[in-house]
């Protein structure tokens, strides 16, 4: 019989622990005791779930245009041959959908994985449109049902289109179908708007948060407090963006040189470990791009251990480094560069403008001008009219950031 996972992040009930395997002391120092809505600790197992690691197919590896087939078709067969089975995947993320049914589910029996997607505000106007675009994803799957469906990127402003077209109702209805076995929600936005969402909708079950070392304390992603708000309402947690997109795998050289000295895995290792640590996450989800990053995280996590004091000190001292660049924490999502009227490659200029903080060499000035602009498609391009902010998971201030990216690489033109 495969294990299931309760709410407790390392796959077990958390008073079964030892003192050496309960979460670091600042896990301790923050946990919420659940006060409020859902399944009491404990009690919820998400079906079939095996490990607390899940394979997020937003950053599948390309070939040039499309997704490679080949390289995801080898990462799924090592995915599941190592005894892992949760895939995550959302129509906006480029043939992610069709490209998990050519990979895992024209291939594999139902009962091997469990499929999560979701509904995002992009391909829905009015609550007519949902079932059909809920069919056309199940098509595009090769799924008769979902184990999870989530309403997608959930803030302030894309809660209330959700609301007035009934989203929450549909999905419901869905599951009571049987074609959704358990609906959640994927979330961007403050804390007071997530605990909002829960008191609104106590049948949600499950809650997917970008939660780092790096955003923990961000006041404009506010981790810690999301994760908060979701244990007070005993939410089973999903933790999206454990490496911040990369970020926390390609770190400034003395950070890196903090996390070498610990002689005990990749950046990437420390970076999910210290998410997976905290009680009541459920699953963490990383997006990976190739078959070698796939195989480091799953050699750290067929084992799950949390951080221990020196890893988590150390970890500390990483994110002191990071608030010291002052670096633009963009996570490559490219939700911006959809609307964006002048096609500025918006996540591409912050990833230059990044390198030249960290290095200050003229790679970066090759990249902005050769690579990643071209006429009418430079920063200083920008129209200010702000689509690019209204959907940046990150809140961040683009138009302001894009007037300094000009400012540093647009000097002598």
């Amino acid at each position: 019989m495969p294990r299931e996972v309760s709410v407790c992040g390392a796959g077990e009930r958390e008073d079964t622990l030892t003192d050496d395997e309960k979460p670091c002391k600042m896990t301790e120092k923050i946990m919420a005791v659940p006060t409020a809505g859902g399944t009491p600790e404990g009690l919820l197992k998400m079906d079939r779930i095996r490990k607390n690691f899940g394979f997020g197919c937003m950053r599948l590896p390309m070939q040039g245009a499309d997704v490679d087939i080949q390289e995801t078709r080898r990462m799924v067969d090592v995915f599941l041959d190592a005894g892992f089975n949760y895939f995550d995947t959302a129509h906006g993320y480029l043939q992610s959908e069709t490209a998990l049914k050519e990979c895992l589910t024209s291939r594999y029996p139902r009962e091997r994985y469990v499929l999560t997607d979701k509904l995002t505000a992009d391909f829905f106007k009015t609550e007519a449109d949902i079932r059909p675009f809920f069919e056309s994803q199940l098509a595009a799957c090769g799924v008769d049902y979902f184990d999870f469906y989530l309403m997608h990127a959930q803030s302030a402003t894309f809660y209330q289109h959700f609301k007035k077209c009934r989203a929450y109702e549909t999905a419901f209805a869905l599951k009571a179908e049987g074609k959704i076995k358990h609906v959640g929600i994927s979330f961007h936005d403050h804390a007071e708007v997530l605990e909002q969402i829960l008191t609104d909708y106590p049948e949600i079950e499950v809650v997917q948060i970008q939660f780092n070392y790096v955003d923990y304390d961000d006041p404009a992603v506010q981790s810690r407090k999301c994760y908060e708000v979701c244990r007070k309402f005993n939410k089973p947690v999903l933790v999206m963006e454990p490496v911040k997109g990369g970020n926390l795998v390609n770190l400034p050289k003395e950070a890196r040189a903090v996390l070498d000295a610990l002689h005990g895995g990749s950046p990437a290792s420390y970076a999910i470990r210290f998410a997976a640590g905290f009680p009541g996450m459920m699953m963490v989800l990383s997006g990976m791009s190739n078959l070698q990053q796939m195989q480091d995280n799953l050699a750290f996590m067929q084992n799950f251990r949390p951080l221990d004091e020196t890893e988590l000190a150390a970890v500390q001292k990483v994110q002191e480094i990071f608030r010291s660049k002052h670096l633009i924490p963009c996570t490559s999502c490219r939700y911006c560069t959809d609307g964006c009227p002048k096609h500025i490659s918006i996540p591409d200029l912050f990833a230059t403008m990044n390198t030249k903080q960290l290095y200050h060499d003229w790679n970066a000035d090759y990249y902005y001008t050769e690579v990643h602009t071209a006429p009418g498609h430079k920063a200083s391009d920008c129209l200010k009219c702000g689509k690019c902010e209204k959907v940046c998971p990150q809140h961040l201030p683009i138009r302001k950031l894009l007037e300094k990216v000009a400012a540093e690489f647009e000097k002598e033109q």
